[in-house]
């Protein structure tokens, strides 16, 4: 049977640690203190394990049925839904001004990862909800904030967004949805939209729709896009239900996870929209959105990483398969519990290791969110963008990976679905594809946001890392144990920068050819210089490390990524300097 425990010493860890949140000088954040978060992850924990987690099974047996133009979602989840909005989990980060309660994004990404850890399919509607919340809060009038904003916060009507259409995804110049004006900012709808998660279901009264559309006469390709609000059922100015839009579902898709969560085809058939922004603006509007959502992809991964992780542990721990050897070279007499075998504890330590330090770069990338919304921190907006497609693209290979390694673990057991680690493997695969698939995410970083103000972003990133190597010189464990492994690993990454550099401009393909390995270079690059800023807050806090306690199990987990994982960066650097010289010789028809 799966079970769950929220890592609450972990999650405080991280916020009064390694963020420090309580001395942020931003809203009201001095308030946030160990006991106050500690209360907030604790009930958020208990909803997901007693009403969550018992539905995660029952939602991918039955899936999600379409019955009269109507998706039906699984038994229980539309009182779960109804729990999580009236416990007010889906507005926590959100505006106090429209009823959200204004904490920082690091908790809202952290409460996110409890509830996928449970129920990936039932947090996706709550999740592309706030992702509307937040494009209409950026580029709403007044009168629409007004009308959508609270509702939405509260989830009592929730969000979409929809992009991909039949004969195109990656390539948004090729949309056909049309917007035909009607008045100043009310326009007709007229197209079809494919793979829309949460695009119809029986959880909310309403279904907010933003629409990618295309008004005629406008500028080709891309700059001809805008945004649309399109309402499943159009409300009056007080928020009441006027009349049902002629926006419906044309089928379900059949898919290989997450069953629960609708994936539509959506008909839109002079459907009324509302122009969100300007015209032929859409795509900045959309970004707000699809950025946010590669954010919480990445967490997803963390989330069904930690579950499965969680679950393999306990089996390692308890299945009794073969003797073993103790420190002295000795043979068990009896066979031992699978844990005590070095195979099965690499294969721990090599998921232990990513879930914590790839946890703590999603909360460090969200608190430069933080301080990019709330200071106005430039370098803080630029570095967050630069790292967002590692966050989405690395994060969601690598989860990916450990979820198979949990089922790898398990043995047979592994794959035999009641068990429970097929369904966190087919689940974990979507986030490699949606939102973008890994191979874009890795295009965007090389080929647009390392280059974006002059690669200001990524000097930024390096003058965080030089500082910090000054600042702790002096800590003699941390240099030998992190920092040197960091320095090598950073002189990989300028090796490959270097090599962009001198090629990418004259030869385009030499970089794209090795985009997908720098994706994954300056991700185990960033989760290297995470592990080594948690040792040293440890080093710096303790003299010496107890013995079996959070603390020693941290340095220990960190050595393990800085000696066993961290350099592979080297090993990648190697791969993109080949360039494209082998990548591009064959021709078509030799493949």
């Amino acid at each position: 049977m799966i079970t769950y425990k929220t890592p609450i010493d972990e999650y405080n860890f991280l916020l009064h640690e390694f963020l420090k949140i309580s001395q942020q000088n931003m809203n009201s954040f001095s308030e946030l203190n160990e006991g106050f978060t500690s209360e907030i992850f604790e009930m958020a924990g208990k909803l997901a394990s007693n009403v969550f987690l018992p539905l995660n099974r029952i939602g991918d047996v039955a899936g999600c049925k379409l019955e009269n133009e109507t998706v039906v979602t699984p038994k229980g989840f539309i009182d779960a839904f109804k729990q999580l909005r009236e416990d007010g989990w889906t507005g926590v980060d959100c505006d106090p001004e429209f009823g959200g309660q204004g904490l920082p994004t690091s908790i809202s990404i952290l409460l996110g990862e409890i509830f996928s850890s449970c129920n990936i399919s039932l947090t996706i509607y709550q999740a592309l909800t706030h992702g509307a919340y937040g494009a209409i809060l950026k580029y709403g009038n007044e009168s629409q904030k007004k009308l959508y904003l609270p509702k939405l916060v509260s989830c009592e009507w929730t969000g979409t967004m929809n992009l991909t259409e039949p004969h195109c995804g990656t390539d948004l110049s090729l949309i056909k949805t049309k917007a035909e004006k009607i008045d100043k900012d009310t326009f007709l709808i007229s197209g079809q939209k494919i793979f829309i998660s949460a695009g119809e279901h029986d959880l909310a009264e309403n279904i907010i729709h933003l629409v990618l559309a295309k008004i005629p006469g406008g500028p080709k390709g891309i700059k001809g896009l805008s945004l649309f609000i399109v309402p499943k059922f159009i409300p009056n100015k007080d928020g009441s239900i006027k009349k049902r839009n002629n926006v419906k579902v044309g089928s379900l898709e059949k898919k290989m996870g997450i069953h629960a969560n609708a994936t539509c085809v959506m008909n839109y058939d002079c459907a009324t929209g509302y122009l969100l922004g300007e015209e032929h603006n859409g795509l900045k509007a959309m970004f707000t959105m699809m950025n946010e959502a590669r954010l919480g992809v990445g967490v997803q991964s963390i989330a069904l990483s930690e579950i499965a992780y969680q679950n393999s542990v306990i089996y390692a721990k308890e299945r009794i398969q073969g003797k073993s050897f103790s420190s002295n070279g000795q043979l068990s007499d009896t066979s031992k519990p699978i844990i005590n075998h070095p195979d099965i504890r690499r294969n721990l330590l090599d998921q232990k290791s990513f879930i914590e330090g790839g946890r703590a770069l999603s909360i460090w990338v969200a608190s430069l969110l933080d301080k990019s919304n709330h200071l106005m921190d430039e370098n803080a907006y630029g570095l967050a963008s630069l790292l967002t497609p590692v966050i989405k693209g690395y994060l969601s290979d690598i989860g990916f990976e450990m979820t198979v390694i949990s089922q790898q673990i398990l043995g047979g057991h592994g794959y035999i679905e009641e068990w429970g680690m097929s369904q966190f493997v087919r689940d974990s695969r979507i986030a490699m594809i949606y939102e973008g698939t890994n191979g874009v995410q890795a295009i965007d970083l090389v080929g647009r946001k390392l280059n974006s103000n002059g690669g200001q972003s990524i000097m930024y990133l390096n003058e965080l890392v030089q500082n910090f190597i000054k600042e702790n010189a002096e800590l003699e464990d941390l240099n030998k144990e992190f920092i040197l492994p960091l320095k090598d690993s950073k002189r990989n990454l300028e090796e490959a920068l270097n090599f962009f550099l001198l090629n990418g401009l004259k030869n385009p393909n030499c970089a794209l050819a090795g985009a997908s390995d720098f994706l994954h270079l300056l991700g185990n690059f960033c989760i290297g210089f995470m592990w080594a800023k948690m040792a040293a807050i440890i080093y710096r806090k303790n003299n010496e490390i107890d013995n079996n306690s959070f603390q020693e199990g941290k340095i220990l987990t960190g050595k393990y990524y800085m000696k066993n994982i961290l350099p592979k960066t080297g090993y990648l650097t190697k791969k993109i300097i080949e360039g494209d010289k082998i990548i591009m010789s064959l021709n078509n028809d030799q493949f």
